[in-house]
């Protein structure tokens, strides 16, 4: 026989739990006693196990019906939430949002917005992804992302999405202290360059075609994960490249790297916040306040 394991029957087991007896269960869920006990006598008939021990004063769970009511509490939250996400989705709130941030910004920048967005009582999950150079586009415009933090310069073609500027950002040419360019006379010529390897954080696009700069046509690279591990390969000498010129000035700061003038240098790139053009409330939200962050707070 398929047995149905309703979840009014287990919000009467709760009930009994809570409030400690049939009686002030039934009151609590605004129902006579005697449908307590049906419900429960019911519940037990379809189960085949006793839930509750009727030999003292008081019933009392058994094991069988202390374990039912356990694993039955998580059923009760997993409704309770199924029907408030529905409620959200018919008010225009997203349940899921999922935020791309480049690797040159700090993820904890945004923790001061985010419990803010909590406050509001939205009930929407967030999920915070990290993406490499083109990657943040490639996760907004193929749906792994609702909103894209620091999307570097012109966005793909086909529009569908709105963007904010965070701002501008200069890149410097870093090489470690002991590297054999940090000695060479200024400015370095891409002939002097090419002889050594570069250092690539890897675009992390999926489906659009991967970004690259900085590196010269035939030169050797050793590519990263992300920004950071590039920094810390560039520091240790097993290559060269260009870094976001505040990250590059706290090293220059320590010893750990030299700034070199180069004869063709690399400009300065843009960085966005970019969304759909149709977003709900939550969205909405993040999107005016996200937009009030400034490339000082965000960058590495």
């Amino acid at each position: 026989m398929n047995i149905k394991l309703s979840i009014e029957a287990l919000e009467v087991l709760d009930a009994i739990d809570r409030k400690g007896s049939f009686a002030a269960a039934a009151e609590s869920l605004f129902r006579v006693p005697s449908a307590i006990t049906y419900t429960i006598r019911q519940l037990e008939e379809d189960l085949g196990v006793v839930l509750f021990d009727r030999s003292g004063h008081r019933a009392k769970l058994t094991d069988a019906g202390t374990e039912l009511l356990r694993e039955g509490r998580f059923l009760l939250r997993a409704a309770d939430e199924l029907q408030a996400r529905v409620k959200r989705v018919a008010t225009g709130i997203e349940t899921d949002i999922s935020i791309a941030v480049t690797d040159l910004f700090r993820v904890e920048a945004l923790y001061p917005t985010l419990e803010k967005f909590y406050e509001q009582g939205f009930g929407t999950r967030v999920k915070v992804i990290r993406e490499v150079f083109g990657g943040a586009w490639d996760a907004l415009t193929t749906g792994r992302a609702d909103i894209a933090i620091g999307a570097p310069d012109d966005g793909p073609s086909g529009g569908g999405y709105s963007t904010h500027l965070i701002g501008s950002l200069e890149f410097s040419f870093a090489v470690a202290k002991h590297h054999p360019l940090a000695n060479l006379p200024e400015p370095l010529t891409n002939q002097q360059i090419i002889q050594y390897r570069s250092v690539s954080a890897a675009d992390s696009s999926r489906n659009l075609p991967p970004r690259s700069a900085g590196i010269l046509n035939g030169q050797d690279v050793l590519t990263l994960m992300d920004m950071q591990s590039k920094v810390m390969a560039q520091i240790y000498g097993l290559g060269v490249g260009y870094l976001p010129k505040p990250l590059a000035d706290k090293h220059v700061a320590t010893g750990e790297l030299v700034i070199k003038k180069v004869a063709e240098t690399k400009s300065s790139g843009n960085f966005y916040l970019a969304w759909p053009t149709c977003n709900g409330k939550a969205l909405t939200w993040l999107i005016k306040e996200f937009s009030k962050l400034t490339l000082e707070e965000l960058i590495i």
